[in-house]
């Protein structure tokens, strides 16, 4: 008499009872961190106080995400880091969307409540940086700007951690490639965006990046015309230089070799 193989089966997470809908989400704390600074009170600051936590939430999202996806590549993964970059696509586009509520800040009311933010400033978003270098971005300046110590840790951890990009560099790897110098990448490239059927796999991972890349850019693009829609060429809070200092950073890529093989097609 055989025996029947022995099924592994899946742990599921235990009830709790009375555990509700406001204790999972923390909502008591979460509806209590919106804590408007002007006196007397703005109307407006409490919407301009939302979005920035919400862009912050979805900076943690897309951390969790990409980190996910660059891990899984250096594994030699090719089809979950794909899934893992469609999602943060996703959540892009609804970050884009998102500045529309605050285009709707009028900027003689956000005038009325930008100086209680005092030195505070986006520019300061540690999630922000760290989705950048991450990316590929490894900008040491950051680590410069005024940060706390352990927000400073945290970038230079980021900084010392391999990137998408080296992430996607092992995969075509693992596949057989040379990608050893910017030529032979270049060449790899090429081919991959040629390929048929079942070889489509890898540039659809390199489509997925570009999709990443592509995104972050659009979204500097209309953070840039936010901000001067809101303020014009005045200096941005935090010490940076405003829409002219955002302005410059519009044409940045995070995968160049991925821009430059459409030249060779």
């Amino acid at each position: 008499m055989t025996s029947r193989p022995q099924v592994r089966r899946r742990p599921v997470a235990q009830a709790r009872d009375g555990f509700t809908y406001a204790e999972y989400l923390c909502l008591p704390r979460l509806l209590d961190a919106q804590r408007p600074q002007a006196v007397p009170a703005m109307h407006d600051e409490l919407m301009f106080i939302v979005t920035h936590q919400a862009y912050e939430l979805w900076f943690r999202l897309l951390l969790h995400e990409l980190t996910a996806a660059r891990d899984a590549m250096l594994a030699g993964e090719a089809e979950r880091p794909w899934a893992l970059l469609a999602r943060c696509h996703t959540v892009e586009r609804l970050m884009l969307a998102q500045m529309d509520v605050l285009d709707t800040l009028p900027p003689a009311s956000f005038a009325e409540f930008r100086s209680a933010l005092a030195g505070a400033s986006g520019f300061q978003s540690v999630q922000f940086r760290e989705i950048e270098f991450l990316s590929g971005w490894p900008d040491r300046r950051y680590l410069s700007a005024g940060l706390p110590a352990q927000e400073r840790d945290r970038l230079q951890r980021r900084l010392d951690e391999p990137t998408l990009w080296d992430g996607f560099l092992t995969v075509l790897t693992a596949a057989g490639h040379d990608v050893s110098d910017p030529e032979r990448r270049a060449g790899v490239l090429a081919e991959l965006a040629r390929a048929r059927g079942d070889r489509r796999g890898l540039w659809r991972l390199a489509e997925a990046l570009l999709d990443h890349d592509q995104s972050w850019s659009l979204w500097r693009c209309r953070h840039a015309l936010l901000v001067e829609r809101q303020i014009g060429v005045k200096a941005g809070t935090g010490g940076s230089t405003g829409a002219s200092f955002l302005r410059s950073r519009r044409d940045r890529r995070f995968y160049p070799d991925l821009w430059e093989v459409r030249s060779r097609l």
